[in-house]
C-alpha cells in the first residue's frame, strides 16, 4: 500500500467573534492532549498533502462531515485519495441562519478524486458538487469539473498553488430558454475556472489560507449562461479564508469563511472544522 505523502513545492461582527471564541476554547481544551508520534504524519497545512482523514464541521447552516481515503496508485512517484463530504445536515437544530434559510435535510454532497506527482508538484482533481437546493436554473444541480494544480517554489513563509480547469453543469428539472422545465436530468452547459490556493505560515502550528476562484459559463442554454451564478451573472469571483491551528501532528482546528461577488463576508458561509489524520 502506498503511504500518504505531502507535496513539496516545485520545491455581523459578532458572528466572527463567536466562531473564533469557539475555536479558541477547543484549542485550549485540547492543549492537554499528548503529542502523537510523527512517523508517517503528513503536513496538514499543505493544500496538496495526501493522507487518510476524517473531519467534522460546525457551520452556520448545520453540520458537515468529511472522510478521505488514500489508495495505491502503483507508481511510487504519485499519491492519490478520494474524499467524500456531506454538508449542511441538521441546519435547524445546529445552524444559526434561521428557519427561513435552513432545514434539517442535507444541503449538498461533494466527491473529490485527488492525485499528485510528488516529484514535480503537479496535481489533478476531479471535483463533483451536488446541490440539493434550487437555484435560478434548476431544482437541483451538479457541477463536475477537472482541474490541474501546480505547486510553485516557496517564497519565504508563502506558498502559492495556481489552479485551472473546466467543467459541466447538470440540472434536475432544469429551466429552458422557452420557459419549459425539463423532466429529469439534463446537461445545462459548461464552465471554466481559474484560481489559486495561497498559504501563509505564521508559526510551525499556525497558518492562514486565502483561496480566490473565478468561474464563468462557456456554453449551454441562454438561461444557464446568463443566470447560473445569480440573476444576470455569467461569472462569479469567490473567496475563501481560513485560519488554522495544529493541535497535535494529527489533529487541527480550522476556521473558514466563504463569500463571493454577490454575498459579502458577514453574510457568507462560516464554519469551525476539526480534522484528524488517520
Amino acid at each position: 500500500m502506498l503511504k500518504a505523502h505531502s507535496l513539496k513545492p516545485h520545491s455581523s461582527f459578532s458572528l466572527c467573534s463567536r466562531l473564533f471564541i469557539t475555536a479558541f476554547a477547543c484549542v485550549t481544551s485540547a492543549s492537554v492532549v499528548a503529542q502523537e508520534p510523527q512517523s508517517d504524519v503528513q503536513d496538514m497545512s499543505d493544500p496538496l498533502a495526501v493522507y487518510t482523514q476524517a473531519g467534522v464541521g460546525y457551520t452556520d447552516k448545520g453540520i458537515n462531515l468529511k472522510v478521505g481515503q488514500t489508495y495505491d496508485t502503483k507508481d511510487p512517484l504519485t499519491a492519490a485519495m478520494n474524499i467524500i463530504e456531506v454538508k449542511g445536515a441538521l441546519g435547524d437544530a445546529f445552524g444559526w441562519r434561521g428557519q427561513n434559510t435552513t432545514n434539517n435535510s442535507i444541503d449538498s454532497f461533494r466527491f473529490r478524486n485527488f492525485g499528485a506527482n510528488l516529484q514535480t508538484g503537479l496535481a489533478n482533481q476531479l471535483d463533483i458538487n451536488y446541490t440539493l437546493k434550487p437555484n435560478l436554473v434548476a431544482e437541483e444541480s451538479a457541477d463536475i469539473s477537472y482541474s490541474f494544480i501546480q505547486a510553485l517554489p516557496k517564497m519565504g513563509p508563502v506558498n502559492l498553488y495556481p489552479l485551472a480547469g473546466a467543467g459541466v453543469s447538470i440540472g434536475n428539472s432544469a429551466l429552458e430558454d422557452d420557459g419549459t422545465t425539463d423532466s429529469g436530468y439534463s446537461i445545462m452547459g459548461t464552465y471554466g475556472l481559474i484560481g489559486m490556493y495561497g498559504k501563509l505560515q505564521l508559526t510551525d502550528k499556525i497558518w492562514l489560507n486565502y483561496n480566490p476562484f473565478w468561474l464563468t459559463t462557456i456554453s449551454g442554454s441562454d438561461t444557464y449562461k446568463d443566470n447560473y451564478y445569480g440573476r444576470g451573472d455569467s461569472h462569479l469571483l469567490t473567496h475563501e479564508f481560513a485560519a488554522s491551528y495544529q493541535i497535535t501532528p494529527r489533529f487541527n482546528v480550522r476556521y473558514f469563511a466563504n463569500w463571493n461577488t454577490n454575498v459579502d463576508f458577514l453574510d457568507g458561509d462560516h464554519r469551525i472544522e476539526f480534522n484528524y489524520q488517520i
